[in-house]
């Protein structure tokens, strides 16, 4: 599978909110509590697993944050944003806002 650019990462639905690195694209999700970062954390290991295609995720008291890229290919592919647009949309079915690049 192909790395793709930044621009085309963003052209993807449903990833708005997701920062993108040379070689890997993160979000951090406000959760508030444990418990709430937990459910979420469920929800993206089901997701992960049923794309195989698995993220590194911290849970920690008041957020989530998680990071994807595609190892074998040495960077963002489009796997990382069909990924990213259903954590997305996983967490708005939480009600679990992301955060905003400056941390809110």
């Amino acid at each position: 599978m192909d790395t793709i650019t930044q621009e085309q990462f963003q052209a993807f639905a449903g990833v708005e909110g997701w920062r993108f690195a040379a070689d890997a694209v993160r979000a951090q999700f406000r959760t508030g509590d444990f418990a709430t970062g937990a459910r979420l954390f469920t929800a993206i290991a089901d997701l992960a697993e049923a794309a195989n295609h698995h993220p590194d995720v911290e849970v920690t008291y008041p957020s989530v944050r998680v990071t994807l890229t595609s190892h074998d290919a040495g960077g963002v592919t489009g796997k990382d944003a069909a990924l990213a647009a259903a954590i997305s949309q996983a967490a708005g079915d939480l009600g679990i806002e992301m955060e905003d690049a400056a941390g809110r």
